[in-house]
């Protein structure tokens, strides 16, 4: 997951700092969490595939070639048919496998099962994770059976995706993941890099009260994300919304406190 959460003001005394409510580990419940339920919708027919909740819209042969793309955090996209209810993708950056996966029509085309494997661009373990989907509506007529629109019903996820470290020091906090994925930021207002993604990210903070922040999240300079996170008044829950201003997705994630 993600990226979900931040940090602790600059505007507070210095012995908060040290019992900042975001200091320490969290783990994301996905069983508690609520992820958008705008749809995905997808194409294969007649030798295409397409994404058109994709944010460009991605439009390319499945031929099971890397086929260019732009605006994503990959750049080439390999779709290969492997029967009539199961396709596979393989995205790629710079010739870097960034993710594999399988997309699976149940026999009576109710549900979609997306298998997916994660690499990590530092090298470290890949994650994996599998999403459940229901239908919404049918593709047309004579497509591949992974074709249509479908709504997210749950995600299970590797602990090393939904597992977070957060430090605070100076004004600022220092976020970390198991896969790499981290930054170092202020709550300045100002863009900071973060390490870990393909893309190229940053993030900048604003606090909105002693328990709650608000993270802007940009991609390639344009706004990607604003999340809203707050933990709860005894310091064992964690709420981030998170707002995808490229998608349209609402998502609200619950993150608990390790003991």
């Amino acid at each position: 997951m993600k990226k979900a959460l931040c940090l602790v003001s600059c505007f507070l005394p210095v012995m908060l700092f040290a019992q900042s409510p975001f200091d320490g580990t969290w783990k994301t419940n996905m069983a508690e969490s609520k992820l958008s339920q705008k749809p995905f919708v997808y194409s294969v027919t007649n030798g295409m595939y397409e994404c058109e909740s994709c944010v460009p819209k991605i439009e390319v042969k499945a031929d099971g070639q890397d086929q260019p793309v732009t605006g994503q955090t990959y750049d080439t996209i390999a779709v290969q048919v492997d029967d009539a209810n199961t396709i596979h993708l393989i995205g790629k950056k710079a010739g870097k496998t960034e993710f594999e996966a399988t997309r699976t029509a149940s026999q009576d085309g109710k549900m979609l099962t997306v298998s997916r494997t994660d690499y990590p661009i530092d090298g470290s373990q890949p994650v994996k994770l599998e999403v459940k989907l229901t239908r919404v509506s049918k593709g047309a007529a004579g497509s591949n059976a992974t074709s249509g629109s479908w709504r997210i019903e749950n995600v299970n996820e590797d602990a090393a995706e939904l597992t977070t470290t957060w430090k605070s020091s100076g004004g600022g906090l220092s976020v970390s993941t198991p896969t790499g994925y981290g930054w170092e930021a202020k709550l300045d207002g100002k863009e900071n890099p973060v390490k870990g993604t393909y893309a190229n990210n940053t993030v900048s903070l604003k606090q909105l009260d002693d328990h709650s922040i608000e993270a802007t999240y940009k991609r390639d300079g344009k706004i990607e994300s604003v999340d809203k996170i707050t933990v709860s008044p005894d310091g064992k829950k964690m709420t981030s919304v998170e707002d995808n201003k490229l998608t349209g997705r609402i998502s609200t994630y619950i993150a608990e406190k390790g003991k």
